[in-house]
């Protein structure tokens, strides 16, 4: 528990403070946020506020995660199974840090045309794709080493694995490393999809991700006390994941980051995430989701973002086949300013929407427990 509270303190503390030094620097190089001019009127006012600044709550997520680390040294000895860096680390930060390179290429392309359209959607698909594929591959062929002090393998567990999830793995649902690595690349899609199609007012997706990222850290730290690789627990009802207090880590130090951002990010914002931590907050919740083996779980601990991602399929939808557009625009939060609704109401009612559907899929998680071990 030490390394993880660490790890939040740290990426809090680093997010804080960097924030204001990244806002000068975006902005004396101009890098503000183009305004789509289709979008709500009342946005041209923020046209120029800088954008990129996902950099620093990924770069914030990573050396709370070294920091973590050193915290764990300190620890007893029966409690630093997990003080090396492991592939779980890797597969977690790689997504976050590679699928934000995809939204950094993306902001970029943006501020030097100076247009809101950056990277094709083609490109910024294959881009997904690609992360998705190669961090998969890495979750589904490399099992854990873990032994005991007589030299047995205590966890031989990957990050991810081949058969669907809800709460824990579904035997029934084995779909082979293919099929896995398949769903990873989707989930990917989705979740990096969601997350940048939330992201439109100011603080809604930093704050959404807070609470999701913060429930991955607890499901993941109760799986991290139930552990089956865990020699002092052998009861029937424990979890067969690899490496969850990585997990629980780096979930931490991502949600600590964010709210550090939160302070800035808040309305009015004076510096937007951009498609750089929309889309790495999107790749580690994928990431989370996939660790933890609860990647059926996630439309529901992530239903803001699944909401207002079918804002925008039933709005499309709806004009090719009819002509006629259901929201007054899309995505949801949009329809709303356009209602009337003040921006500073909208994100905290969307936050509350997003703590409603955290606050069921933990209720899921945690009776799920207690069905097995009654």
């Amino acid at each position: 528990m030490r390394a993880v509270i660490v790890a939040i303190g740290v990426a809090f503390l680093v997010s804080l403070f960097c924030t204001p030094i990244a806002i000068k620097v975006f902005t004396r190089l101009k890098a503000g946020q183009p305004i789509r001019a289709e979008g709500p009127a009342m946005h041209q006012g923020k046209k120029g506020t800088p954008t990129m600044g996902g950099v620093v709550f990924i770069l914030a997520t990573v050396i709370a995660y070294v920091a973590g680390h050193l915290a764990l040294t300190t620890l007893p000895d029966a409690q630093i199974a997990q003080v090396e860096p492991t592939i779980t680390a890797l597969v977690l930060l790689g997504l976050m840090v590679f699928s934000g390179a995809v939204g950094f290429i993306d902001d970029f392309l943006k501020v030097r045309k100076r247009h809101s359209g950056g990277l094709n959607k083609r490109g910024k698909l294959a881009g997904q794709i690609v992360v998705g594929a190669i961090f998969g591959i890495v979750a589904l062929y490399f099992p854990s080493s873990m032994t005991d002090v007589s030299g047995n393998a205590t966890n031989t567990e990957t990050v991810g694995s081949t058969m669907l999830s809800f709460i824990r793995d579904i035997p029934a649902l084995e779909i082979g490393k293919v099929g896995a690595v398949i769903v990873i690349i989707l989930v990917v899609m989705a979740a990096t999809n969601g997350v940048n199609l939330t992201d439109g007012l100011d603080g809604l997706a930093t704050g959404a991700s807070v609470m999701v990222l913060a429930a991955y850290a607890l499901i993941a730290f109760w799986q991290y006390r139930h552990w089956c690789a865990d020699p002092n627990y052998t009861e029937a009802y424990c979890y067969s994941v690899r490496d969850p207090l990585e997990i629980a880590l780096i979930a931490g130090a991502a949600a600590g980051a964010c709210v550090g951002f939160l302070w800035w990010n808040t309305s009015p914002a004076r510096i937007f995430m951009g498609d750089t931590g929309a889309l790495g907050l999107g790749g580690l919740i994928a990431g989370m989701a996939m660790s933890t083996r609860t990647i059926l779980l996630l439309p529901i601990i992530g239903g803001l973002f699944v909401i207002i991602t079918m804002s925008v399929v039933i709005q499309i939808i709806s004009f090719r086949t009819t002509g006629k557009r259901v929201f007054r625009m899309s995505p949801l939060q949009h329809h709303f300013e356009l209602a009337g609704w003040s921006e500073v109401n909208i994100v905290v009612r969307f936050w509350i929407i997003a703590g409603i559907g955290v606050a069921i899929a933990l209720g899921l998680f945690y009776s799920e427990f207690l069905a097995a071990v009654s």
